[in-house]
Parts: C-alpha cells; sequence; structure tokens
C-alpha cells in the first residue's frame, strides 16, 4: 500500500512490500469486506434507461460462496481450470471469486474470440468447465466434441438464455470454507495477445493481486479516494480490465461499472461517465483516441473525472495534450505485460508525468533497458525493457510450456521483447515490440508516436504505422490509415496526412507512403494487430508495387 507523499522520492525510499504467507484473491475481495461494511456497494450495473443495478460486498460473498460450492458439487477442484466466456456483469465478478475460492484456475476468454480462437485456448488450457452465455454456448457447441477434457457447460441468464448459474447460486452453500492458498498458488491463466506468435497461457498466482496495488494507486492519483467509482470499457478477459481496473479497485472497496456493449462507441461511453458519475476510468489507448471523434465533450458533458488511465500501447504526445484539454484530468500511462503487469507508471498528482513517456518504475519493482546479454544500457540508449525477479506481480510459467518459459529469461531478467529507452530522470518511454520497430536510414523508430500523430490529423479515425523494405533506407515507413466517416480517399489527403507528421515529428519518421483501408484489425485487447499490415507491405515491395505516395 502506498501513501501519498508530496516527495515522489521518498515513496521509493520507504516502500517494503508485504506479502502474507497465506492469501486468497476470492477473499480479500469480497469476505473482507462483508464483514467490514457489508452494505457498501461492490458492482453497480449500467443500464442507458432507468437505475442501475446493484450489489453489495455481502451479497458479493454470499454468491460467489454458494457458486463455489456448487461447482465442487459439480465436480470442480483445486487446480482445475474453469474457463469465464462472459461481458461485463456481476455474474463475472462473482464466478471469478468463486474459482479463486475453490483454488481453481479462472481463464477469462473474451466473447469476440472465434470458434477457433476458443478451440485453441480451451484445448491448451485443459479447460474443465466453461461458465458462459447464450452467445458462447452457440460458439462451443461447435467444438465441444474436440475437446475431450471439457465436463461441462454453465450458462448465465444476461437476458438471451437459461440460468444455469442462478439455479447453481441459489443451491449453494453460503457457509463454503475457501481453500487454504498461498500467494504462490495458482490463481489465473490468462492468454498473451497473440500478436508475435501463438498465444501463450501466463499462469498468474494470488498474489498477482498485491503486486498490482502500488502501480494502481499510483496510476488512479492514490486510490481510494471518498466517492471513487471505477469503470473500464476493457474486456475483462485481458489483464489490462481484470487487473488494471477490476480486482483492485473491489479490494479497496471502490464500486465498479459494470456495461455490456458490442463495441467501443465514444458517445455512448461519455454518456456512462456522465450518468453514472465515474470519477476512475481505465482507458485503453485506442478507445482515447476515438475520443478525439467526439466535438466538445466538456461542453457536452458534465464530467467527473478525478483519474484517467491508459496502457497496452504508449499514448504518444498527441493524444496526451488532447486528453488533458478534453476530459479536464491529465492521463497517466503504465506499463507491463501479461506476464509481469504494471511496473511502470506515472502519477501526475505528484509531478511525475511526461509526455511521451509511460513514466518511471513503480516502487516495489526493478526495471530496465537491456542488451541482448542481458546488460543494462547507459541511459539514452535503446533495447529491450526488463524486469528483474522475483517480483510479486510476475507470472509462474507459461502453462506447460517450459521451454518458452525458459526463453522469456536472460538470467534473472524477465524479457519483455519491447523496445525502449530510459532517459536520465528515470522516464521510459516505449517505442513498440521488437518486430514493430522500424529501421530507418540509420534510425529506430517506434510506431506509437506517429500512429498517435496520425490519429491527430482531423481526417483520421485510426492509423497502423509499418516498415516497409526499402533498398536505399532499409526500411520506409508506411500508414494504413482509416478515415472518419464520409471523408473520401484521394492522393491530395494522403500527401496531406504525410506533411501532417512531418510538420509535427520528424523528416525521418513521416510516411513516405499512406495507403486507405476500410477498417482496422485489433486483438481483443484493442491493440492494432500490425503484423498483418508489415507483412503486407513486404509482400508489396518483393512485388515491386506501388502505394498512394506521400
Amino acid at each position: 500500500m502506498l501513501e501519498r507523499r508530496d516527495d515522489h522520492a521518498s515513496l521509493y525510499s520507504d516502500f517494503r512490500w508485504t506479502i502474507p504467507g497465506r492469501f486468497n484473491i476470492g477473499v480479500a475481495v469480497a469476505d473482507r469486506w462483508a464483514a467490514k461494511d457489508p452494505d457498501r456497494t461492490a458492482l453497480l450495473e449500467y443500464r442507458p434507461e432507468g437505475a442501475p443495478g446493484k450489489l453489495s460486498f455481502s451479497e458479493l460473498a454470499r454468491q460467489s460462496n454458494a457458486f463455489a460450492s456448487a461447482l465442487r458439487m459439480r465436480g470442480i477442484r483445486r487446480g482445475d481450470r474453469v474457463a469465464l466466456l462472459l461481458p461485463q456483469s456481476s455474474a463475472t465478478v462473482v464466478a471469478h471469486l468463486a474459482i479463486y475460492k475453490l483454488g481453481a484456475i479462472a481463464v477469462p476468454l473474451a466473447l469476440l474470440f472465434g470458434v477457433e480462437a476458443l478451440e485453441y485456448r480451451l484445448q491448451t488450457a485443459g479447460v474443465k468447465l466453461v461458465v458462459t452465455n447464450a452467445a458462447g454456448a452457440a460458439k462451443l457447441s461447435h467444438i465441444s466434441g474436440r475437446l475431450p477434457g471439457l465436463d461441462g457447460i454453465v450458462t448465465v441468464d444476461v437476458g438471451d438464455g437459461p440460468d444455469d448459474f442462478g439455479r447453481m447460486v441459489a443451491e449453494g452453500t453460503v457457509d463454503f470454507a475457501a481453500e487454504d492458498t498461498g500467494p504462490d498458488d495458482p490463481a489465473l491463466m490468462i492468454f498473451t495477445s497473440g500478436t508475435t506468435g501463438p498465444p501463450k497461457g501466463a499462469l498468474l498466482p494470488h498474489r498477482v493481486l498485491l503486486g498490482h496495488l502500488p502501480g494502481v494507486q499510483m496510476a488512479y492519483e492514490f486510490l481510494p479516494q471518498p466517492g471513487d467509482l471505477m469503470w473500464t470499457p476493457a474486456d475483462w478477459a485481458w489483464a489490462g480490465g481484470l487487473l488494471n481496473a477490476l480486482l483492485p479497485s473491489l479490494y479497496f472497496g471502490i464500486p465498479v461499472v459494470a456495461a455490456r456493449f458490442e463495441k467501443f462507441d465514444p458517445e455512448l461511453a461519455l454518456a456512462l461517465v456522465e450518468k453514472m458519475g465515474v470519477k476512475n476510468a481505465f482507458i485503453p489507448p485506442t478507445a482515447l483516441r476515438m475520443l478525439k471523434s467526439v466535438p466538445d465533450i466538456r461542453r457536452r458533458f458534465r464530467l467527473e473525472l478525478r483519474s484517467v488511465c491508459s496502457a497496452g500501447e504508449s499514448l504518444g504526445r498527441e493524444t496526451y495534450e488532447w486528453a488533458r484539454a478534453a476530459l479536464g484530468v491529465t492521463p497517466n500511462e503504465f506499463y507491463g505485460q501479461t506476464e509481469c503487469n504494471l511496473v511502470l507508471g506515472s502519477c501526475a498528482g505528484i509531478g511525475v508525468s511526461r509526455a511521451g513517456t509511460i513514466g518511471k518504475v513503480v516502487p516495489g519493482h526493478r526495471v530496465a533497458i537491456i542488451d541482448g546479454e542481458g546488460r543494462p544500457v547507459k541511459s539514452g540508449e535503446v533495447g529491450q525493457i526488463a524486469v528483474a525477479r522475483p517480483d510479486p506481480v510476475m507470472f509462474l510459467e507459461y502453462w506447460q510450456n517450459p521451454t518458452e518459459t525458459a526463453k522469456k529469461f536472460i538470467g534473472d531478467w524477465m524479457t519483455t521483447g519491447d523496445q525502449g529507452v530510459e532517459d536520465e530522470d528515470g522516464y521510459f518511454q516505449f517505442f513498440g515490440r521488437d518486430d514493430d520497430v522500424i529501421t530507418s536510414a540509420g534510425f529506430r523508430i517506434g510506431p506509437g508516436e506517429i500512429e498517435d500523430c496520425l490519429t491527430g490529423h482531423p481526417a483520421v479515425a485510426l492509423a497502423a504505422a509499418v516498415g516497409k523494405p526499402d533498398v536505399l533506407r532499409t526500411e520506409i515507413v508506411k500508414a494504413y490509415v482509416v478515415l472518419k466517416d464520409g471523408v473520401p480517399g484521394s492522393p491530395e489527403l494522403a500527401a496531406g496526412i504525410g506533411q501532417w507528421v512531418r510538420e509535427r515529428l520528424s523528416a525521418h519518421e513521416y510516411p513516405r507512403e499512406v495507403e486507405f483501408v476500410d477498417s482496422m484489425p485489433l486483438t481483443t485487447t484493442g491493440k492494432v494487430i500490425r503484423r498483418i499490415f508489415r507483412d503486407r507491405a513486404r509482400r508489396e515491395a518483393a512485388a515491386v508495387t506501388g502505394s498512394v505516395s506521400a
């Protein structure tokens, strides 16, 4: 736990980890508050029309106990993998906590996954039971016969199907005794996004929640404060939505808003923030950039935001400055991976904030820029971002994959595969994945800053920047751009977009080619899948074909 200090240096010098010998996420999140303040609101289910649904901490503890006992009667035991294929809802939280209390392993999966993606993850994890809604059950019907380890499906009624979940909660025993778990016992398996290869199941222990707390407190301007209320559009199946927002907020006794959107809609998102009185929001970079399309936000919406955080990719200067002006708060960025999350961060309230950077090392962690031999490099030199072990937030292993687990480390440094640089003041700048970094005329260029600048153009909705092979420069920057609705593409607009970046960044970073595309491929966590465009650009270069030249 961090206490707010005006002198942020003392946050580091005075910080000490306190990890108890026994710890269970389900007990810490629900039962602790149920005993201390039973009527305290835990969840608010957003309804565009009418009052929100409410769930207290006492009800959260009662329902999670009942569902845990019902799962045990279904044969779920300690160490079994139980998948959650659900939208944001109170049932999702109850199911998570019940699995933790059982000592089983929760495997959150996104409803956006197609049947092949689901089959791969369920097969890899050896999932025994899936908790899902009718939409998820329909997908599972196509593949369940190819999953011999899958014993059953529990359906949740969210207005579109039968309610096995409700029946099991009603029949379960509310005085269920949680398993006696230690901090290193496995609790979660979250699959990596698969942007650089087949997704891997990162196994996370119960202590991972405690490991997130210092970074969460910093990023949200020192949670908890009176009146705090958390919301994120991020899927709770993603480490960002689950561990950057949902579980830490509940741990601190902060209510969380649950809302179901088919896809992110900027206008609807702002209407939710206004209606619910959201004080704290975790908004990934892609969603923040999409908010730019909404005019006159502060005039049209009465926002009460106290903190806005973002992670997953670098925000860039353009979006950072836009958010300060349009939302009325300075966005705090933080950085991590599924395997070791929230180890770098910013906190404008104590002066740790700088446009174009992620922030500094969060108290309690050791992070460095290293070379290929695992040696820390000098400030200002580009290298790979790495995290030292042991660390309370670090994963245990990739599920049944010792080879890939071993490859993740160089000595005691957990490598991230992300390129970055640390300046003399201790601020880290994120360039991108190893494969995403563009090498042009001797310069190493991160795509994030270019994409951020591109989305600042009044005609651009979304953008991806990749390196296209070039005989003279090794690579040139090529941009793939989705235009805003109603904006027609043209060679003149392409040239203007390229010039926009050149004037705002530099002559070596601007896209020499701009191609307009109808849609942007995104992972379920909202990251642009640059690999698709990078492969496309390489094929173009190999075929010696051109694109719209800027």
